[in-house]
């Protein structure tokens, strides 16, 4: 009993620096946006979503997800060796990168149907910023399986913090009409990743891992861990192209300011709800698989988390949906007010995910990834659709729209169906008990 105390305290505290860590950085960046707003130009801000977009997609295939075999590996040796493969995978991706870059450069972006959507400057920047994603990736994965939490807390305030005064810097009024305003966000949350992963490297220098092997242990650790890259790649590939199809798709072919204000409707009601699901992941997860595992009920549980989470939030949810045009005015000047609009499309989806991100832990606790995936395949498609269906109407908005009604009804049928996974499990619970 003491000795299951000590395990709990130990992975609360754990819990509680990383979720501090992740507090301070997505709260200094999200009110960092009261600044920034009236520093840069929806145009400016629609061309750094486009930038980020593309940035989320790519890491995804930096390194093929291969550094999360760091924390299961079965030996230190092996987990420092998949790290270090996982590392080489970056560096390789990353200067193809730079060549495709140097060549739509050279060929001319409208070529390829980008016309004036990507400065050079700012493509000359995706390499650099995939190659510091795929190695913070690598890094904070080492150290999770070391357990260095506080070291992966420090490095994101000090990633997050950096990049926040950076961009700040660069948007000041005397320094409007000069390359470094026009790429100042993006630039800004480059820099302050490579303050991070400097952080975070010095942090790993000063551990004793072990040497890694050569080429022959780590092509061994690369068929161990296929999976990752033959089905995890996959899922998180389709996963981030369907989520950034706007910004990727959409914002070649309608004004850049309309994207700027669908991103920063994004970032107030996306930022804030993944705090939210950060923190009951963490909570949930442990107590829902130690009562599975243990042949324990859970569905009072979670009916009782999904009641206090959702009811108390509905009437907040409506006042905005009603009032969101003058809260943005308010808050960020009449030329944000539009961002209503978006705001409106956005909720309903937003809501419905409180619920089903929460819980979105379930499909691992009953091995049930394969049929989770059939969902994602299925919100794909439908976004596909709806990118289709603003094109041909000639509407971003209509776009937008219909995105956000495709992931508030695919949100809503996995909310349904985590709850019939576990109505399954309470069924079998009593016939066991029986």
């Amino acid at each position: 009993m003491k000795l299951r105390k000590i395990i709990e305290t130990r992975f609360f505290r754990d819990g509680a620096t990383l979720l501090g860590g992740n507090l301070w950085a997505q709260g200094i960046a999200f009110a960092a946006y009261f600044l920034i707003v009236r520093l840069y130009s929806s145009q400016d801000i629609g061309l750094y979503n486009i930038f980020y977009s593309y940035i989320e997609v790519l890491i995804v295939l930096s390194t093929c997800r291969y550094e999360q075999a760091c924390v299961i590996a079965p030996t230190d040796g092996e987990a420092v060796a998949v790290g270090r493969l996982a590392l080489r995978m970056n560096v390789v991706f990353s200067l193809v990168l730079v060549l495709i870059a140097i060549v739509i450069i050279v060929v001319g972006p409208q070529s390829i149907g980008m016309d004036g959507t990507m400065q050079a400057g700012v493509l000359m920047l995706i390499p650099p910023m995939v190659y510091l994603c795929g190695t913070s990736r690598v890094y904070t994965a080492l150290l999770n399986r070391f357990r260095g939490f506080g070291q992966i807390a420090v490095s994101e305030a000090v990633g997050s913090t950096g990049g926040v005064v950076l961009k700040i810097l660069f948007g000041l009024p005397r320094l409007a009409s000069t390359v470094w305003h026009s790429i100042g966000l993006p630039l800004g949350t480059v820099l302050g990743k490579a303050a991070s992963n400097v952080n975070l490297l010095m942090r790993l220098r000063k551990m004793e891992l072990p040497r890694s092997a050569g080429r022959a242990e780590r092509r061994a650790v690369a068929v161990r861990y296929r999976n990752f890259a033959l089905y995890t790649t996959p899922k998180d590939l389709v996963n981030s192209l369907s989520y950034n199809l706007p910004f990727i798709w959409l914002a070649l072919l309608f004004d850049k300011g309309e994207v700027g204000l669908l991103g920063l409707a994004l970032t107030f009601t996306f930022r804030p709800v993944n705090i939210l699901n950060n923190v009951f992941d963490k909570l949930l997860y442990v107590r829902v698989a130690e009562r599975v595992r243990s042949g324990q009920s859970v569905m009072r549980d979670l009916r009782r988390f999904l009641m206090h989470l959702m009811l108390p939030l509905l009437p907040v949810f409506a006042v905005v949906f009603f009032y969101g045009d003058s809260i943005f005015g308010f808050l960020f000047g009449a030329r944000w007010s539009s961002c209503g609009y978006y705001l409106r499309c956005l909720l309903p989806w937003v809501y419905i995910m409180l619920g089903t991100s929460s819980l979105g832990f379930l499909s691992n606790v009953f091995s049930r990834q394969r049929s989770e995936f059939v969902f994602y395949i299925v919100l794909f498609v439908m976004r596909i659709a709806s990118m289709v269906a603003g094109i041909v109407a000639g509407s971003f908005r209509i776009g937008i729209l219909c995105f956000a009604l495709s992931g508030a009804v695919v949100s809503a049928s996995l909310l349904v169906w985590y709850l019939l996974l576990v109505r399954r499990y309470e069924e079998s619970v009593v016939s066991c008990e029986r």
